[in-house]
């Protein structure tokens, strides 16, 4: 009976996984601070602003650094990691809007510019600033008719101002937008008469407000007045900047009831005018992987076959003799390679790149990172890196033991410090630079500490435990003993040179991600929302076949020329691959963006260098393990006396 019992527990346990797996199909919850929120008419809605974003700087400013209206007590929002290290400034603001109670020409405030602020505006508008509210966690969006392909596209946010001249003067003036027509746009419900908020559109304005006599507050403007029905339509008379000059803010609120239901609202913001060719580059570029890939698996295959048939069938000693190819390297391939001690650190840190780069990608397939979950994305990042790495740290203990290594902290502690030292240092570097812009995208001392602590307190004795696991189980034992005396490596021909082998063997990887590329730069750096997880992960996929197939493919070729210093070739091969990653965001640099200032220039290189630099462990990763598994099979699969 006591033996029965676990089984009976475990059975049990089954059922109920079952029936939370059920329940979950038919009552779905939803993810904390992205629940729906029921509103009666009247209700109070909360406007939230967020920071002033350009593509053209690529550095973003708190709201309140230009001289808009404040409401009586500035409240920060509380923010996650995530969108700290984004920049968001998410704050509260005067607007005051009520549920379905359209308002019309309501005054925020009066405010007399200065010198000072004057000029801090015209920059702003020369660099194409737009503002960011958000109401009911929607961001706020302009929508723009495009008449070739007879839609409607939407902005983030709206621009601070325009450029523009008189008639019959050639002088540019500059020109703020101090009237903004908001749009809510709300699902009802028929029987509880509550609604539910699913869009949050502007159209913002540029004008001159006019009133009698002395300004006290409660002055009834001319230029638009709701007793008068009279509203603001055009910006035919706008509001100049310039020191001195008064500058009134107002705003009107519709109401618009719509069929979106609250599960559907993100759809608009994520919609992409160019979706069709999308869809078409991504399927093609997929096509074109996979058959490569299927060739290279099939000519593999069928190669190796005849190899191993032929040398396990080699009867006479002369026959053995003459053996050509990779059994002739059988006593040194797996002698340990020059500078092993970094390898393992290489190699350690990939597995914990990889871990990290798949638990990411799963959970946002799922939907648990979706731009709804706002900072959700790079927050999840940052946790699994720190908690994966505990399998850094068993990675590199198992090959550092197999190599006869004895000094596993010293091992350990290069595993933990390494690669998160060299992009602190870069991202430390980058981040005095924001700092000294005083942009809100640098990050506070706070959060610094926070980070610094998720590497120490968190990373760090988990690769240590990782670590401690690893070197204490036995080590890999080679298929093949490793002779004594290094073989001499004969002449190689001028396409087996490591250096181009090497380079030609990352084409393929960047192949099969470039496409996407495309779009993940797009979203980063034109700020769109990136939301086509599904691909990404098939893209992820392919990526992972392709490294570790072209890998195998040229260590197959390199063995059979008799060159066995295949450890390092294996991990650079498809670790050239970040090479063109990184020269393609070059070339999305000058092609793309019209970024001019020398900062942002060095915050996107440098930024984009890091991320090469991940990519490049990554890969470089996936190939050694690849090659690894591939040179422990076939010698282990012939006979050697």
């Amino acid at each position: 009976m006591e033996v029965a019992r676990p089984q009976l527990i475990h059975r049990w346990i089954s059922v109920l996984v079952l029936i939370c797996l059920f329940s979950y199909e038919a009552h779905c919850f939803y993810l904390p601070g992205v629940a729906p929120q029921d509103f009666q008419k009247g209700d109070p809605l909360m406007v939230k602003v967020n920071k002033l974003t350009s593509t053209k700087t690529q550095l973003p400013y708190s709201y309140y650094s230009l001289p808009y209206c404040k409401p009586e007590q500035i409240v920060d929002s509380a923010e996650n990691l995530g969108e700290v290290l984004r920049g968001d400034r998410i704050e509260n603001s005067p607007y005051e809007f009520h549920m379905r109670e359209p308002q019309m020409c309501n005054v925020v405030c009066r405010t007399v510019l200065n010198a000072k602020t004057a000029k801090e505006l015209k920059e702003k508008i020369e660099d194409e600033y737009r503002v960011n509210m958000i109401l009911d966690n929607l961001p706020l969006v302009m929508p723009i008719k495009r008449p070739d392909l007879d839609t409607t596209v939407y902005q983030h946010g709206f621009h601070v101002g325009l450029k523009g001249q008189y008639a019959g003067s050639k002088e540019e003036k500059h020109f703020i937008h101090n009237h903004l027509t908001f749009t809510v746009k709300f699902h009802k419900d028929p029987q509880t008469d509550a609604a539910r908020v699913v869009g949050f559109e502007v159209r913002p304005f540029s004008v001159k407000h006019e009133y009698d006599g002395e300004w006290n507050g409660k002055n009834r403007l001319t230029t638009c007045d709701p007793h008068a029905k009279r509203t603001v339509t055009s910006s035919d008379s706008p509001q100049e900047v310039e020191d001195k000059k008064e500058i009134i803010f107002t705003y009107d609120v519709e109401f618009e009831e719509s069929d979106i239901k609250w599960a559907s609202r993100w759809d608009t913001y994520l919609l992409m005018a160019d979706d069709q060719i999308h869809w078409f580059s991504i399927v093609n570029s997929l096509m074109i992987v996979l058959f490569l890939s299927g060739m290279v698996a099939m000519i593999m295959l069928r190669t190796l076959y005849r190899d191993i048939s032929k040398y396990n069938q080699l009867e006479t000693q002369e026959e053995a003799q003459e053996e050509t190819g990779w059994k002739l390297v059988h006593g040194d391939v797996f002698r340990p390679p020059i500078n092993s001690d970094l390898l393992c650190v290489y190699v350690g840190t990939g597995v914990q790149f990889f871990g990290m780069t798949v638990v990411t990608m799963t959970f946002a397939v799922l939907g648990f990172l979706s731009p709804s979950n706002r900072g959700g994305l790079m927050t999840a990042m940052l946790l699994l890196w720190a908690f994966m790495g505990v399998f850094a740290g068993y990675a590199s203990a198992r090959l550092y033991k197999m190599y006869k290594g004895t000094e596993w902290k010293k091992i350990t502690l290069k595993t933990a410090l390494m690669f998160p030292g060299i992009v602190f240092v870069l991202f430390f570097v980058l981040n005095a630079l924001i700092w000294g812009e005083k942009s809100s995208g640098a990050v506070p001392f706070g959060t610094m500490f926070a980070l610094v602590f998720l590497w120490f307190g968190i990373a760090v004795p988990l690769v240590f435990v990782g670590s401690y696991v690893g070197f204490k189980k036995p080590a890999i034992e080679d298929p093949v003993k490793t002779n004594k005396i290094p073989r001499q490596i004969p002449e190689q021909a001028w396409y087996m040179n490591p250096v181009f082998s090497i380079l030609i063997g990352g084409i393929l990887p960047f192949g099969a991600v470039f496409i996407e590329l495309f779009f993940i730069l797009t979203s980063i750096w034109l700020q769109q929302f990136y939301y086509i997880f599904g691909f990404l992960f098939i893209v992820l996929v392919i990526l992972i076949i392709t490294c570790a197939e072209i890998t195998i493919v040229l260590c197959y070729f390199q063995l059979c020329s008799e060159d066995y210093l295949w450890w390092w070739r294996s991990y650079l091969t498809s670790g050239s691959s970040a090479l063109y990653l990184f020269l393609y965001a070059a070339f999305y640099f000058f092609t793309k963006l019209e970024i001019t200032k020398p900062v942002s220039g060095m915050l996107y290189f440098g930024y984009m260098l890091i991320a090469s630099y991940a990519f490049f462990v990554l890969t470089g990763t996936i190939g050694f393990y690849a090659c690894f598994w591939f040179t422990r099979l076939i010698y282990s699969s012939v006979k050697i006396d």
